[in-house]
Parts: structure tokens; sequence; C-alpha cells
């Protein structure tokens, strides 16, 4: 399927609504945080849902994959700090988890038709 703009990759789209649930789960951090778990989990969120954008322009297919691999990494990041933001009593969200596996679901089948487009 060929889109016209990042917006129509449902990897992006979940991805976005998972950084809007960032920014709703950390509003609440201790302030104390806000330089430091509060900042890093926005910025990981961000930049799952960024390097998705920017990878789309790209115009050769191992370029795209490569800012798809840090997307992914960002994905791990913030299940690490979703780990660490209950495990530090800050409250935890099972919808945000959920969120993020699917996430992550649907970029690796966005990337296996690329790689598969390759062979």
């Amino acid at each position: 399927m060929s889109t016209k703009t990042f917006k129509e990759i449902k990897a992006w789209q979940l991805a976005h609504q998972f950084v809007l649930e960032v920014y709703r789960f950390t509003k609440n951090f201790p302030r104390e945080e806000i330089y430091c778990l509060t900042s890093q989990f926005r910025r990981a969120a961000i930049s799952v849902a960024a390097n998705i954008c920017e990878g789309y322009k790209k115009k050769g297919k191992k370029d795209k994959l490569r800012f798809y691999n840090i997307s992914q990494g960002s994905i791990e990041e913030c299940r690490y700090y979703i780990i660490l933001s209950k495990d530090l009593e800050y409250g935890c969200s099972q919808e945000m988890d959920e969120l993020l596996d699917s996430v992550g679901r649907k970029l690796y089948g966005y990337i296996k038709s690329i790689e598969e487009s390759m062979m």
C-alpha cells in the first residue's frame, strides 16, 4: 500500500497516541523528576514517533530502516521507563504498556514489509 504522508502509517498513529499518553502520565510525577525521568520518558516517547516521520521521507530503503530501528530502540527505552515509574511508585498504566506493545508490533510489521521488498 502506498502512502502520501507519515500520518497514514498505523505505527505512527499509535506512536503519537503513546506520546500523548506519556505526557498525561508524567504530568503528575514528582517535581524533582522534571529534569530527569519526566524529561527522559517524554523524549524517548517523542523519539519513537519522530523517527518514524524522519524515516518515512528517506529515499533509500536502508536509510528508512535505520530510522525505524532507532524508533524500535526508543520503544525499548520507554518500556524501561514504564517499569521504573512503577517501581518508584509513580504509578503504572496497563493501557500505556499495551499501547506501546501495539506500536512495536505495527512498526515491526512495517519494517518486515520493507525488508521483504528489498529481496
